[in-house]
């Protein structure tokens, strides 16, 4: 079931690919994929090249894959081992989703994070109350990270 799901995807990912998204087998396991996202331009993640790392359960579509962000990047929904808190990877998983609205919910991240469910609760400190520090940091950390 799990693998036959994971070649619609893979599929459908080739044929009507997200923007500024895209993501595959990163060799020949079919469960081990690897994921770019290209920083939103309306973002301080502008320019940057962020690889996520996406692992498929066995019983996928019925439990959410595992991502996590490879790149470091500077948010408060995503900490320094790069997991990633985002809801629909957990508790409001539904086999409906597919691995392109996951990317593009995480991109959507990007450009609107969660300051009142942060991982990393220092930046949603700053991203709520001084945004242009939070901003400024964010642009560092993806010119250093995210652009090479």
């Amino acid at each position: 079931m799990a693998s036959k799901r994971i070649q619609k995807e893979l599929i459908d990912l080739q044929k009507d690919p997200p923007s500024s998204c895209s993501a595959g087998p990163s060799g020949e396991d079919l469960f081990n994929w690897q994921a770019t996202i290209i920083g939103p331009s309306e973002s301080p993640y502008s320019g940057g090249v962020f690889f996520i790392s996406i692992q498929f359960p066995p019983d996928y579509p019925f439990k959410p894959p595992k991502l996590h962000f490879e790149t470091k990047v500077y948010h408060p929904n995503i900490n320094s081992n790069g997991s990633i808190c985002l809801d629909i990877l957990k508790e409001q998983w539904s086999p409906a989703l597919t691995i392109s609205k996951v990317l593009l919910s995480i991109c959507s991240l990007l450009t609107d994070p969660n300051p009142d469910d942060p991982l990393v609760p220092e930046i949603a400190h700053l991203y709520k109350n001084q945004r242009p520090r939070y901003e400024d940091s964010a642009r560092a950390w993806t010119r250093k990270y995210a652009m090479g």
